[in-house]
């Protein structure tokens, strides 16, 4: 199985590689975990994973400065139906418009926005940080199963996914109010919480992203 980490210039993303490498050895599957900044490497690929870290305008356009990548995601996740992770803003740049000190395209394969989370006036800190508790709707996902409501994920961001589709929402937690933590649709799955950095649920998310056939 050949693993496409995609390098855009955004964010720690050995870590991930690490935590990939890690999850398909306790899932007992053979994986070739590539960090690439190559749009051929993306083709290649069974399976990619879009991490990201930072401002969503910014690594819309450090992914738009790689020739040809938006372009090889396009015909790898829509075209061929590959299985795909996007992280943190890796998830966020799923969705139709990024509004983060602007309005900014994002890839448009789930339709909604990136908003700002508003909780000052709750007393809550912004970035939202640290470790909170998974809640699931109503259909259980895959790449979900054996990770109970009430896990705790680790997450660091300001901004949130707001789906235009309840159903495109697969969990979220409670943060002031209801913040997305995992969107998806057809073969692909977003989680705004750092599974490289979420531990033991972590591990079993990205175990059953790799064992995932959709």
């Amino acid at each position: 199985m050949k693993l496409a980490v995609v390098d855009y210039g955004s964010g720690n993303l050995r870590s991930a590689a690490k935590a990939l490498e890690r999850a398909a050895s306790v899932a007992g599957l053979k994986a070739e975990v590539d960090v690439t900044s190559v749009p051929e490497a993306v083709r290649r690929a069974d399976r990619i994973v879009l991490p990201g870290v930072g401002a969503f305008g910014d690594c819309r356009r450090g992914l738009a400065a790689l020739d040809g990548m938006i372009e090889a995601l396009e015909e790898s996740v829509i075209g061929a139906g590959r299985p795909f992770l996007g992280i943190c803003v890796g998830m966020q740049l799923m969705a139709t418009t990024g509004l983060e000190h602007g309005s900014h395209p994002g890839l448009g394969w789930v339709p909604g926005e990136v908003v700002a989370i508003d909780r000052e006036d709750q007393g809550l800190k912004i970035p939202h940080m640290g470790w909170n508790e998974l809640n699931f709707t109503e259909s259980r996902h895959p790449v979900l199963q054996g990770l109970d409501s009430g896990t705790h994920v680790y997450f660091v961001h300001g901004y949130m996914f707001r789906a235009e589709e309840r159903g495109a929402v697969w969990a979220e937690v409670e943060y002031g109010g209801p913040v997305t933590a995992a969107i998806g649709r057809d073969n692909m799955l977003g989680t705004q919480f750092h599974p490289e950095k979420s531990q033991r649920a972590g591990l079993r998310l990205l175990a059953n992203f790799l064992q995932w056939n959709p």
